[in-house]
């Protein structure tokens, strides 16, 4: 017991409690110093009337829950400590034989004594084994009369909790605020908490954790349905796509300026098409859709491409010209993409046009033309003049007829994405061909890792329509963002199956973009400590259109060089932003635009940050100015040119410290300016510049072979007769790749 426990015990004060225990020889410093169970006998046994009191210590100790705690498992702990002063005490309180039987269940006495303090005895035997739990018993018989229960299924949410408990969710959020928790009307809140405001109002909330389990929703394929497999009585004609294909500047632009009636080629920067075209001409009823392709060598897959997705090729040769290159490759993607070839044989109207060499020249590349028997037709055309332009068309109807083109138009829509680009404005647009059903406003179609609805649909003409048949072009609105030319497009019903699987792609394509780690070894390391030494170009690339990024790409990477590399850092379409020039100073390169414009703040950015942006319109300029570029990042060779020798006929002193070289110029002339180089037999004693240059008494420019003249050097004066001065000229000479 402690001293203050004691001294209450005993009804008297600490400090004379404190004073007894010192004449029983016990140190105690103060009223909360503790004293042992036998200490605490005697002293009750000698006084006066503690007989009766000495079994109520133990019961009135439990008043305070702090102190009760070491004083109970006192008692308890020493059952034999009682019955050794018990002989002593049991003649004078014989009659009452309860401290036996108080020693051992504690519980049993405390009843009996402290019957008139009612109130402390409950809480007692539930506060002795832990003082903590006694607060939550109380709170649950608060709630449990209320018999109101809440039922929450997965994670709880302020604002259902909130209607549950019929709060407005502010007042509910205010709660939350005033338990140091932050939380919004839509925002999760643990269910503990949830709870404990439940238990607030007098709810029980109970939470079903087994319905977050089936939360997630796989979207499967089964649901939905492709019809693949086409009926025969719901195909229908459909027009045929036609492809001009041939070498650069023979004349596809101008045949189809001449078909539509409309001048294409003004259009396009230096009389050169550079993006893939799409156009709809009606002819006797029936509509034919041309498209119109890059002859330039750089296009070349913009070219196979445009042959991939057509019906019917037609090469266009000039017949000035004859098949040049690009006609015989055009030739080779028409015959992998195996479509029917026509031959327009253009500019018919010159007076160099040779239309029969043409046709030798088609019979070596195994298209015999069909005046000689063989099964291509051949129309000779002139785009100034319109001659032939109705044959060429007729005979392109012929050949849809023979090929029998069919398609539904009752499915959903599929196709190829012909261009694509970020229009100002519009945001991305994408030139799409329709190749079956059709495509209307309103469609959930899917191109690549793009997922959109289809805002707007625009035809050949500059003209809104609602929707697009088969064989159709259509500029359309509504993509997230720039698909790659070519890419297959498809319209699905199920819009959350579409964003999943575009979703699904954008992480593929995102995880084969990152380079994985090479193992390093002996043979790569050297190759790589070689190839740090390479120089290196870096381009930030930006383009109108995604056919001409590619077409540029392909065409740089065509300058090849073993001294200089070419590394594409960004290769997108739209205008040059202020990001652009950010990433062009921290990889040190420049940018290169083609048919695009600048953001506001780009210009003054660059010339903070002295970063080189480059426009063009012309693709050809553009590949130019990326091999100066190049060049010029080579440091120029340095070249040496013997320019004259002379020897040293005689030595003279001048002054203490100088001395001039007596020379006769034995080859070649030479000149102040030069460089001079002092040999001893095959040492090579100085090589410098000249101080002074003299021809008798006379300083002269330059002294001719035979003639004899003065030299001094510049700070050189350790040459002798017999010595041998030759002279050079440096110059620099521009490396090439």
């Amino acid at each position: 017991m402690r001293v203050h426990e004691l001294a209450k015990a005993l009804d008297i004060s600490s400090k004379d409690c404190i004073a007894r225990l010192h004449e029983l020889g016990v140190e105690v410093k103060s009223h909360a110093s503790t004293v042992d169970e036998a200490i605490v006998q005697k002293l009750m046994a000698g006084h006066g009337q503690a007989a009766a009191p000495a079994p109520a210590a133990p019961a009135a100790t439990p008043a305070p829950a702090a102190a009760t705690a070491p004083a109970a498992p006192a008692v308890a702990v020493k059952p034999p400590a009682p019955p050794a002063p018990t002989p002593k005490v049991a003649p004078p309180a014989a009659p009452p034989t309860s401290p036996e039987p108080a020693a051992k269940p504690v519980a049993k006495v405390e009843p009996v004594v402290v019957k008139p303090a009612t109130p402390v005895v409950p809480p007692a035997p539930v506060a002795m084994p832990k003082p903590p739990p006694p607060p939550p018993p109380p709170a649950k018989p608060e709630v449990i009369p209320g018999e109101r229960a809440i039922h929450v299924k997965g994670p709880v949410v302020v604002r259902d909790l909130a209607e549950a408990l019929g709060m407005r969710p502010n007042a509910v959020i205010a709660e939350l605020m005033g338990m140091n928790i932050l939380a919004s009307i839509t925002q999760k809140v643990d269910v503990a908490v949830a709870r404990a405001v439940a238990e607030k109002h007098g709810y029980t909330l109970e939470h079903d954790k087994r319905s977050t389990e089936h939360k997630v929703v796989v979207p499967k394929k089964a649901t939905e349905t492709r019809e693949d497999e086409e009926r025969p009585e719901d195909l229908q004609p459909r027009p045929p796509v036609v492809t001009f294909l041939g070498h650069v500047d023979h004349g596809k632009t101008s045949l189809l300026d001449r078909i539509r009636k409309a001048s294409v080629v003004e259009d396009e920067f230096g009389g050169i098409t550079q993006h893939i075209g799409a156009y709809t001409v009606n002819l006797q009823g029936r509509q034919i859709t041309f498209l119109d392709t890059p002859g330039h060598a750089a296009f070349t897959a913009m070219r196979a491409r445009g042959a991939n997705l057509t019906d019917i090729a037609v090469i266009v040769i000039a017949a000035d010209d004859g098949i040049m290159p690009q006609t015989r490759e055009a030739i080779q993607h028409a015959l992998a993409a195996d479509v029917t070839i026509m031959v327009a044989i253009n500019k018919i109207d010159l007076p160099t046009a040779n239309v029969e060499r043409v046709r030798r020249q088609l019979q070596a590349e195994n298209l015999s033309p069909e005046d000689w028997g063989g099964q291509t037709i051949c129309c000779p055309v002139s785009a100034q003049t319109g001659a032939g332009i109705d044959h060429l068309l007729e005979m392109i109807l012929l050949q849809s007829d023979l090929l029998e083109l069919r398609a539904n138009p009752h499915r959903r829509a599929t196709g190829y994405v012909i261009e694509a680009k970020l229009e100002h404005g519009m945001g991305p647009t994408a030139n799409l061909l329709v190749t079956t059903g059709t495509l209307k406003i309103g469609d959930v179609i899917l191109c690549g890792p793009h997922c959109g609805r289809v805002r707007a649909l625009i035809n050949d003409h500059g003209t809104k329509v609602k929707s697009a048949e088969p064989s159709t072009p259509v500029k359309c609105l509504g993509l997230p963002g720039v698909p790659e030319a070519g890419a297959e497009f498809r319209v699905y019903a199920n819009e959350r199956l579409a964003r999943q699987m575009a979703s699904d792609l954008s992480e593929q394509l995102k995880q084969k973009h990152l380079a994985s780690p090479k193992k390093v070894s002996l043979e790569n390391l050297f190759s790589q400590l070689e190839g740090e030494k390479k120089l290196d170009l870096r381009v930030v690339l930006k383009a109108d259109t995604q056919g001409s990024i590619e077409a540029i790409h392909h065409a740089l990477k065509d300058i090849r060089s073993e001294k200089i590399s070419l590394t594409i850092m960004l290769g997108s379409t739209g205008n040059i932003t202020e990001n652009d020039v950010m990433l062009a100073s921290a990889s040190q390169g420049v940018i290169l635009g083609f048919c695009v414009g600048k953001e506001v703040g780009v210009d003054s950015l660059a010339r903070r940050e002295g970063v080189d942006i480059r426009m063009h319109n012309i693709i050809y300029e553009l590949l130019d100015e990326v091999r100066d570029a190049m060049t010029g990042l080579l440091a120029p060779e340095l070249k040496e040119t013997v320019v004259g020798t002379a020897q040293i006929l005689e030595v003279f002193p001048i002054g203490k410290t100088s001395r001039v070289a007596g020379c006769r110029v034995i080859k070649g002339t030479i000149a102040a300016r030069n460089k001079v180089r002092v040999r001893r037999g095959d040492e090579v004693l100085y090589q410098g510049s000249i101080a002074s240059l003299k021809h008798f008494q006379e300083s002269v420019a330059e002294v001719r072979e035979s003639q004899e003249c003065g030299i001094r050097l510049d700070r050189f004066t350790a040459f002798d007769k017999g010595d041998l001065l030759e002279f050079y000229t440096v110059e620099e000479v521009r490396q090439t790749l």
